[in-house]
């Protein structure tokens, strides 16, 4: 059932009974990861297609042997191209798990964890875009208190963005020990751990693009997937969450539903009713990093 030692799937069963698979239908799993959730699709298919995406060159040693299956190294936010190229237009299904998996935080040397003093880099495809290092070295102090600010909620946003800016003048923050010396005289006395939490998410999302992947792959979901066909996607903090929750009410990134002359919602996904799903106790107690995991699912319209 996939890795799990790389990953443990979150709410696995949740998000196959969510995609209401047919045996013969075409699936997308856009976070292939340890392979957990695309291990379960592939069980469900008959004569049907998976087509598993990652862009983390780690994640290819879960890829397993399955005439199903296509496996694509890239970005999801190139899924629709991927798709025509491999004729997998339309879709019946597409599964979204967001976030970082639990190998990319245990790998040290990625510098996602905050338990260890690892390179500063964060990046997904450590081969594609800027590191961690590098955005702390270029970035003017504003644009840094921006990041700290939207990405990671963080209300001493200005004074933390000053004080990199300061501390880079003397040597390069190049390691996470070393941003975390920075921050700790700004994080909440008995708060530290979330605090810092806050902080590396903030840098994650910047270097990985993620708000703006998550809405070219929302965006690109609805062309390619048919009418009745099911989107799942299961996020882990509030900025993910508001985005999904938005684009299945109406297909806007704000929310507001449009209507048409006659006064009907034009809107090209129904968000199934009692979202959002959430891991049960026995869960959360096998794996401590589903806790803020939320699912929703919708349905393309007609």
């Amino acid at each position: 059932m996939g890795n799990e030692a790389y990953h443990i799937p979150v709410l696995l069963q949740e998000a196959i009974n969510g995609l209401k698979i047919d045996p013969d239908g075409v699936y997308v799993d856009v976070t292939f990861g340890g392979g957990g959730h695309s291990a379960e699709i592939l069980k469900c298919l008959d004569q049907g297609r998976l087509l598993a995406f990652d862009q983390d060159p780690d994640a290819l040693k879960n890829v397993p042997e399955h005439s199903g299956l296509t496996f694509i190294p890239q970005n999801f936010r190139y899924m629709r191209n991927y798709l025509k190229m491999h004729r997998a237009v339309p879709a019946d299904g597409i599964l979204a798990d967001l976030g970082v998996s639990s190998h990319q935080f245990d790998e040290g040397e990625r510098g996602f964890s905050i338990r260890t003093d690892a390179p500063l880099d964060m990046r997904m495809n450590p081969s594609v875009g800027k590191s961690v290092t590098e955005l702390l070295q270029q970035a003017e102090e504003e644009k840094l208190a921006e990041i700290f600010k939207v990405w990671g909620e963080i209300r001493p946003a200005k004074a933390l963005a000053r004080s990199i800016v300061e501390s880079r003048e003397y040597e390069a923050i190049e390691t996470t020990g070393q941003l975390k010396a920075i921050a700790e005289k700004f994080a909440p006395r008995f708060k530290e751990h979330k605090f810092f939490a806050q902080v590396f998410q903030a840098l994650r999302i910047e270097v990985n693009e993620e708000m703006s992947v998550l809405k070219d792959f929302l965006e690109q979901s609805v062309e390619v997937l048919k009418p009745g066909g099911r989107l799942v996607v299961i996020s882990y903090h509030s900025l993910e969450d508001r985005l999904v929750k938005n684009f299945m009410r109406s297909g806007k990134f704000s929310g507001e539903v449009e209507q048409d002359f006659f006064g009907n919602q034009i809107r090209p996904f129904k968000p199934l009713p009692g979202q959002p799903i959430v891991p049960n106790e026995e869960e959360i107690k096998r794996n401590p990093r589903s806790r803020s995991a939320k699912m929703r699912i919708a349905e393309r319209l007609a």
